[in-house]
């Protein structure tokens, strides 16, 4: 008796679990129980606890039940929310108040609460969220025979929202040496940038540029340039993405012995792949021939591969070249920049 009532508690445990949980028959029989997490396009995903999130064509569902409200777009972009079932090819929404029906075929979206909230953040972000970013650091030193340092920073954070992105970008390196009991700086620049732009199309953008740099040790006081152009994204899934850029820019140099203004014109490409599940590389080559004085370029070649350890924790290798086809006398064209150190993400 006691190991009967025993197996019936065990049982009553388990039944919250079975009852109380989302359920989806596919029109080849097989039925899939765990919680709707959203109807995105023409795919419907299911989360199992013991198979993870699932995806299946919505074309291929003969019915549906969920236990816990769900928001659903109807035909004309009205959102209710509610539990759902279906009776043949109608989808029923019992919500508080009334039961709404609609033909399967017909719904444009599902949305359970977390997805729900992420969708209303991004269609009426404020100007303080969506931003993520990250903050590279590296440092090198050496005592004894040698006596050096080398500090370098990189700071980049982003809002990215359903049309537009904002981008702010900082690089900093400062290096030391102890020559002939004199200590002295060997490097010393800083560079910063912001950019906007704004999807026309899915596929197409414009955008435009604001930049500034300073580099002791070229003699460049102030380099500022501001433009703006347009693009393309000529790849966009979720291992790769590639967008091409063009467009027209001024460019003011003032240097320590002679100031410059010139228009230029300038294109490249900014190009991001996963390479696995912790390592994703990222790379950005602009190009800015001098429309003001032909013959003369300017070139800025970034790469970088980060490899996570913790979610807000990695590790880079970072390769950057800038280069100026006309420095100033007795300064070389380009400065090429390797670091490797800690990567520090974060999101809002």
């Amino acid at each position: 008796m006691f190991i009967q009532i025993r197996r019936s508690l065990c049982f009553l445990c388990l039944l919250p679990a079975a009852v109380f949980a989302d359920q989806v028959v596919l029109k080849n029989g097989d039925t899939i129980t765990g919680s709707v997490v959203k109807k995105d396009g023409a795919k419907l995903t299911l989360h199992s606890e013991f198979l993870g999130d699932v995806t299946m064509p919505w074309s291929a569902v003969k019915s549906l039940k969920s236990d816990q409200p769900l928001t659903v777009v109807l035909p004309g972009g009205e959102s209710v929310l509610g539990k759902l079932s279906t009776a043949g090819e109608t989808l029923e929404v019992a919500t508080p108040t009334a039961t709404r029906s609609t033909p399967l075929a017909t719904v444009d979206a599902v949305r359970n609460a977390a997805e729900e909230h992420n969708f209303e953040r991004l269609e009426h972000p404020g100007i303080m969220e969506l931003w993520t970013g990250f903050f590279d650091t590296g440092l090198a030193l050496a005592r004894g025979n040698a006596h050096t340092a080398t500090l370098t920073d990189t700071f980049n954070a982003s809002r990215t929202t359903k049309h537009d992105k904002i981008t702010v970008v900082l690089n900093q390196i400062y290096a030391t040496a102890l020559v002939n009991n004199v200590n002295g700086a060997t490097a010393n620049a800083i560079n910063g940038a912001w950019t906007y732009s704004r999807d026309l199309t899915p596929r197409f953008f414009v955008n435009t540029l604001n930049s500034y740099a300073h580099d002791q040790f070229q003699d460049l006081r102030l380099r500022f340039v501001a433009g703006g152009g347009f693009g393309v994204n000529a790849i966009k899934h979720g291992k790769a993405t590639l967008s091409f850029n063009g467009g027209g820019d001024y460019e003011r140099e003032n240097f320590t012995v002679l100031q410059r203004n010139s228009a230029e014109a300038n294109f490249g490409d900014i190009f991001a792949y996963k390479l696995s599940a912790a390592t994703s590389i990222n790379q950005d080559l602009t190009f800015f021939p001098n429309l003001s004085y032909t013959g003369q370029y300017r070139m800025n070649f970034d790469l970088s591969m980060v490899t996570a350890i913790k979610k807000w924790l990695a590790w880079h290798v970072t390769v950057s070249d800038h280069y100026l086809s006309d420095p100033v006398l007795g300064k070389v064209p380009n400065d090429l920049l390797l670091s490797t150190g800690l990567h520090l993400s974060f999101a809002r």
